[in-house]
């Protein structure tokens, strides 16, 4: 849950959600359900454009939003070792098929003498996963944020996730992963911090 979530109380419409246009929303999902032969007006779908509408405002409220703000409140410290955030569950949706990718995250930096609240590395990644979008440039704006935002010396950013654009239809592969990585300054550049971080990601 956001911060704007938790300040306004459950039951409340973020502002984020609110330049979404719903009405609009709703009279495509209807368009739709007429081209593939359905009956928007019969009982069991007179409520579901409304649904998607609101469903669609929550996934994509990300759209609306600055993820970087999180990380605007850090903490002087003197700490240039590792700090790894590991397996942060979130959800997006593939831009290509309108579809869901679920997976997890593993974002991980080297700071600069200030360090961030762990929490707001998982909402930064919860943020921008909310947008339609390809897993790829999701790894990379995490990846970019965290090192603009707190000047860490390095940035790891991996991500694993399950793309129903693959697994429900296409070549209907369920259970296929797809792993993707961004990684910035000394972490690029040394390949023994690398390896640590990547030890660090893939033990159980």
């Amino acid at each position: 849950m956001s911060e704007l979530n938790e300040t306004l109380g459950s039951g409340a419409t973020p502002p984020e959600e609110r330049y979404i246009d719903k009405p609009r929303i709703e009279a495509a999902i209807r368009e739709i359900l007429s081209a593939v032969g359905e009956n928007p007006d019969r009982d069991g779908l007179l409520e579901t454009p409304a649904r998607v509408a609101r469903m669609y405002a929550e996934m994509f409220g990300g759209l609306h939003m600055e993820p970087g703000r999180h990380l605007h409140k850090v903490f002087e410290e003197e700490y240039d070792e590792m700090v790894l955030v590991r397996d942060i569950s979130f959800h997006s949706m593939c831009e290509h098929h309108l579809l869901p990718f679920i997976g997890t995250a593993h974002v991980g930096y080297i700071p600069r003498g200030k360090v961030t609240g762990l929490s707001k590395l998982a909402r930064v990644v919860d943020e921008v996963s909310r947008r339609p979008q390809v897993q790829e440039r999701m790894t990379h704006t995490v990846a970019d944020l965290v090192e603009s935002e707190l000047g860490a010396k390095g940035v790891i950013v991996v991500l694993e996730a399950e793309h129903t654009c693959m697994t429900i239809r296409g070549v209907r592969k369920p259970g296929a992963l797809t792993i993707t990585s961004a990684v910035r300054g000394l972490l690029k550049k040394d390949p023994a911090s690398r390896a640590e971080a990547m030890a660090l990601i893939n033990k159980k």
